[in-house]
Formats: C-alpha cells, sequence, structure tokens
C-alpha cells in the first residue's frame, strides 16, 4: 500500500558525518545516498510534487558546471507547468550560454556605481544589489528560494530574510579550496546555519561545514541528462581511424590540464594514431598553449575552444580523462561516461570517487601523478576490448543520476521543507487564537506578483 503522505526527508543523525546514509522518499519511493554517494531505487514511484513557484537564484548563466545544473533544473520544472523565476547577478543583455525554457522568466539583479572611489563604490554597488535582489525575490512571490554558489548565497540569505518562503542554498565545491577574501568567508559562516537547508553534492563537501549547518543539510547529486544518439557505441567508434583522448572544462589552474598534456606527451610516440584534445577557455589558455608546442607533437595535441555541443564532441571520442586538482561533483566526468566513454580520473576531492568504481566502470589514479595517469592512458589507449568494457558499464550513470530521480530528491526536499513551515504557521494560529494578546508586529513582507 502506498504512503499518501507528503514526501518527507529522513534526517536521523546529521547527514554529514561520512558513511551515513541519507534518505529521502517520495511516495512510495524512496532512494538513499549512501556513504559513498551511490543513488538506489528502493521501490517504485508513485507521483510527484504539485507545481510551485520556485524563484532560484545563481551568479550567471555562463558555461560552468553550476549553471547547466540550475538552467536543467528550471527547464524541467518549467516543463512540468511550474513557475519559474531566474535571478542572475550579471549585466542585462547576457545571453544565457545554456538554453532556457521560454516559460521560465530570467530576471537580471544588477547594479554598477560609476565615478566614485574604489571602495565606496564597491560598498555602494553591494547595497544596491542587495535592495534589488530582495525587491526581485519578493515581486517573484515564491513558494521556495534555491540558490547556487557561495556568494549568491550569502546574497539570497541577506535578501530574503523574514520572508515566508524557505530558503535552499547549494555549495557546488569544498568550501575551503574555493579563494575567498575574509569577510566573505565570515559571511558563510553567518548565513549558512541561517538557510533552511543547505544541499551539497556529496557527503565529503558536507563534512567540510560545521555541524550547525550539516543538521540543516542533506546531499543530492547532480543530474544527468544526456540525449539519446545514434552511432554512439565502442563498435562505431572502433571504426574511426583517428582515436582521440578527451578531456573538456574551464582552462583554469584548478583543472590540471597540465597533467593532461604531461601524461599524453609520455605515450604518444606509442600510440601514433592518437591525438588529445581539451575543450573549454579560460585564463590558462596562452599557458597551455605553450605547453602542448613544446611536446613536439604539433596537432596531435589540441585546444580547440567551447562547444555548445559536448556530447557530439564526446561521442565522436575514444578515452576521457579528468585531470582536476578539485572537483564539487564533475558533471563533465558523469556525462562522458554516459556517452559510452571509457574515463580516467584523478582521484581527486570531490566526485570521482563517488562517481567511479574503480576498474569497474572506470579508472582512478592517484590525484596530480601525472606518470601514473600517462600510464593508464597507455593500457587503455592500447586495448579496445578493456576500452569496451569500460564505456558500457560507465553508461550505468544514466540511471544512476536520472533526471527524474535527481529531480525527485529535489522536489521531496521542498516537500518536506514546505510542509515544516505550514505546520509552523499552524502552531502560531493556534497559539495567537488562545492568548488576548493583539496582532504580532513581527508580520511576513507580503510579497506582489511580476507582471
Amino acid at each position: 500500500m502506498l504512503r499518501r503522505s507528503l514526501p518527507a526527508i529522513d534526517w536521523g543523525r546529521p547527514p554529514g558525518v561520512l558513511g551515513y546514509p541519507v534518505k529521502c522518499s517520495v511516495e512510495g519511493r524512496l532512494y538513499e545516498i549512501c556513504g559513498q554517494d551511490r543513488l538506489r531505487d528502493q521501490s517504485s514511484c508513485a507521483g510527484m510534487s504539485r507545481p510551485r513557484n520556485v524563484t532560484l537564484i545563481v551568479d550567471s548563466l555562463g558555461p560552468g558546471g553550476a549553471e547547466r545544473v540550475i538552467s536543467t533544473m528550471g527547464n524541467y520544472w518549467a516543463r512540468r507547468g511550474w513557475r519559474v523565476v531566474l535571478l542572475t547577478m550579471e549585466p542585462p543583455g547576457s545571453p544565457p550560454f545554456y538554453e532556457l525554457d521560454p516559460a521560465i522568466i530570467h530576471r537580471h539583479v544588477h547594479f554598477e556605481v560609476k565615478g566614485l572611489p574604489g571602495l565606496l563604490r564597491r560598498g555602494q554597488n553591494i547595497v544596491r544589489r542587495h535592495r534589488m535582489l530582495r525587491r526581485e525575490i519578493l515581486a517573484s512571490a515564491p513558494d521556495i528560494v534555491i540558490s547556487f554558489l557561495t556568494m549568491p548565497n550569502i546574497g539570497t540569505v541577506l535578501a530574503a530574510r523574514g520572508m515566508d518562503a524557505p530558503i535552499i542554498i547549494s555549495e557546488r565545491c569544498i568550501p575551503t579550496l574555493e579563494p575567498l577574501p575574509w569577510a566573505w568567508r565570515l559571511l558563510r559562516r553567518l548565513t549558512y546555519r541561517r538557510a533552511d537547508c543547505l544541499v551539497a553534492q556529496t557527503q565529503r563537501v558536507l563534512s567540510y561545514f560545521a555541524a550547525a549547518v550539516q543538521a540543516r543539510a542533506c546531499v543530492i547529486p547532480n543530474p544527468v541528462a544526456v540525449p539519446e544518439a545514434t552511432d554512439s557505441s565502442s563498435e562505431a567508434r572502433e571504426r574511426r581511424a583517428e582515436r582521440r583522448v578527451l578531456a573538456m572544462g574551464r582552462l583554469g589552474c584548478e583543472k590540471g590540464f597540465d597533467s593532461s598534456i604531461a601524461a599524453f606527451a609520455q605515450v604518444a610516440r606509442r600510440h601514433p594514431d592518437w591525438t588529445l584534445e581539451i575543450w573549454g577557455e579560460g585564463p590558462e589558455r596562452a599557458r597551455l598553449e605553450a605547453q602542448a608546442a613544446a611536446t613536439g607533437l604539433g596537432s596531435r595535441i589540441r585546444l580547440p575552444g567551447q562547444t555548445r555541443e559536448p556530447y557530439r564532441v564526446m561521442r565522436q571520442s575514444d578515452l576521457f580523462v579528468l585531470s582536476s586538482q578539485f572537483e564539487g561533483f564533475p558533471n563533465v566526468l558523469c556525462e562522458a561516461m554516459a556517452c559510452g566513454l571509457p574515463v580516467i580520473s584523478f582521484d581527486c576531492p570531490c566526485g570521482p570517487r563517488e562517481i567511479i568504481s574503480d576498474g569497474l566502470d572506470g579508472v582512478l589514479v592517484p590525484a596530480g601523478d601525472a606518470s601514473a595517469l600517462a600510464t593508464a592512458m597507455s593500457r587503455l589507449m592500447g586495448d579496445g576490448r578493456q576500452r569496451a568494457r569500460l564505456g558500457a558499464r560507465a553508461q550505468e550513470v544514466r540511471e544512476r543520476y536520472s533526471l527524474e530521480r535527481i529531480m525527485a530528491l529535489w522536489e521531496s526536499l521542498i516537500d518536506r521543507l514546505l510542509e515544516g513551515r505550514a505546520e509552523g504557521r499552524r502552531r502560531r494560529s493556534s497559539a495567537g487564537a488562545g492568548s488576548c494578546a493583539g496582532p504580532s508586529r513581527q508580520s511576513r513582507p507580503t510579497a506582489r506578483p511580476l507582471r
């Protein structure tokens, strides 16, 4: 018999304790994110959350992982009839890198004071932007507010104070590895505990936060939503004459593409039919191009730039390499696996170990060890059967982190928070009915609908 009560999250002990399972159930379907953040479906699905008004907040809609996930979430809810308002901190006219559903209301929260000295100008910008953000949140009349990334999280908690809608913030990387000025680090400590819930992508990321934050937190991995395509099998790859090692991401120091180049250079002459392509843009382009030129491999190492069709590039490749120094939850690794690519990854914090079962659906090598990466690359570059075996198992991430499954976790969390907020209102109402006191002066701000 199916449960008819509202979906709930079994908080149990603080979920930040490593290895402790965080469970989320959605009317008859129970999901468990275990110690290694493996997602298991333990029963059949019998229903989904009713349509809501949701306000999503992120710094920008550029070509980043957090931006892709929040766009995917917004599109999913818009298609299901939810009213979605998306607030970004970038200047008006900035086009989104990822396609947005036409039903999504996209507003820019940006203010730039000019003509004042540097410190005073920054202070004015922060104050004005804070006021604009609060005004936009109120105007969106949300049932729930969801923010991604540290600075938008801090701004959202401050701007939404006193509002009735629950606030969910989501941290997308390891806090201690994010370069923040001391003032922002202090604000993070003070504001995060005031959010209704913190969502992290892995237990390991969650463990970096204080117990007070962990007590209001849960783990929800990123969804993997890779479109179906023809001719993406390992057999099709084997028919191509040129073999390709693929790496993809922002060309920044944290992505460690220098290690990918160094590793490929060690084994390239043993595998003359292989090339290395690193897709993306960023501040390290010039340095990486110089490093590639110094190897003497010419056009066998290429940096083609950004692409809006990452899945097409993945399906035209033969091996994927992730050489990051650290991650939050590497979308590109999951997407490469979903496309049937065999993958090799540094065992860096956080994400690769939670995604890959070493030797079963991918290969993990010690973080930062370019020689170990080269050895693993050479082994797979020379063994087509091994590549096919790993690639076939890798595609299981499609089900493990499917869009429907991950969004069910988000909706379960939202329903739990809204039910808790409604229960709080009922208790206050009952207490007020039994007293002779006048109306409270601490009334919530009234939301005005967007026009």
